[in-house]
């Protein structure tokens, strides 16, 4: 073979050798860089080549900044600390924006529930009704509106007999989700003991969709608490705008020390937002001064929703 003929041979080995080598892997790579445009030195895909195998795209990704999650917790702490708590006082707070789902909380005590339990009874008894299958009779109503719109107390010993007293509110609560709330002994309804994020269960089984109570009974329950007496409408609905609340309170004086438990809980629109509510004290010097306490914490909890919104 002469040496022209034998260049010849060589020269298309070596073509059909390129040929082959581009068609397992440079086309490929090519072919992912004209997806886009030309990247920055930074962002340039690495490409690797194992022995025997296809080369692959392996692009450098930045790494994306996330949100920082606001700490409720520590907010409504930090608010409370502007709330005059006078000494040997003790508060509880929780609060729920209904819109976004989140809660806060501060304390984590026991407290007698004086009147607010009667929010508590009406609800027992409309899921007694619920499982008879049956409506509220006209002694029902007219105990329900009087304990809930005027915190009559007759009526709620009525409608606590109804219900089988403390053994048929705390089956109630176990059904709702309220895991530290226990009824109070005999006839003493308003030496029920709950805490504060007890209440706020309690409150979204009263205006929340995920309820043992009906829609109706809902409905029911929201329509007392609208309505409560001109002389009881403090506590929580301070952290309203003008009239947009629902709510319950309770005030109990102690024969023991002569201070006051001071409660209330309920329902609350402010700058355009539904807040659910909170508050427990007891050691109060005064009625007074109990209410003073327990709208100041209310306004803090709310704020903490409202200004980091």
């Amino acid at each position: 073979m002469t040496s022209r003929r034998v260049r010849h041979h060589v020269l298309s080995a070596l073509a059909l050798l390129v040929v082959a080598t581009a068609t397992a892997g440079t086309v490929y790579v090519q072919g992912q860089a004209h997806a886009g445009a030309r990247s920055p030195a930074s962002a340039r895909p690495s490409v690797t080549a194992p022995p025997g195998g296809e080369a692959s795209v392996e692009p450098s990704v930045e790494p994306v900044a996330q949100p920082t999650a606001v700490d409720r917790q520590a907010l409504l702490a930090d608010a409370l600390t502007g709330v005059d708590v006078p000494e040997g006082v003790r508060l509880s707070v929780a609060v729920l924006d209904v819109a976004s789902g989140e809660s806060a909380g501060y304390g984590e005590a026991a407290f007698d529930t004086a009147s607010i339990v009667k929010v508590d009874v009406l609800v027992s008894l409309l899921l007694r009704a619920q499982d008879e299958g049956r409506r509220l009779t006209s002694a029902e109503r007219q105990y329900a509106t009087a304990m809930i719109e005027n915190s009559d107390n007759d009526s709620a010993s009525a409608l606590w007999r109804t219900i089988g007293q403390a053994e048929g509110l705390d089956a109630a609560n176990k059904r709702l989700g309220l895991v530290a709330t226990e009824g109070g002994d005999g006839m003493l309804w308003g030496l029920t003991r709950t805490t504060a994020a007890d209440q706020l269960t309690l409150l979204t089984r009263v205006f929340g969709e995920d309820s043992a109570l009906s829609a109706a009974s809902q409905a029911y329950v929201q329509e007392l608490m609208e309505r409560i007496a001109e002389g009881q409408q403090w506590g929580v609905s301070a952290a309203a705008d003008g009239s947009a609340w629902a709510l319950k309170n309770g005030w109990l004086p102690r024969s023991t020390t002569g201070l006051w438990d001071v409660n209330s809980i309920g329902r609350v629109s402010a700058d355009g937002s539904v807040y659910l509510v909170a508050v427990l004290s007891d050691g109060n010097a005064t009625q007074a001064a109990g209410i003073d306490l327990v709208e100041a914490a209310a306004k803090a909890a709310v704020g903490v929703f409202a200004e980091a919104a």
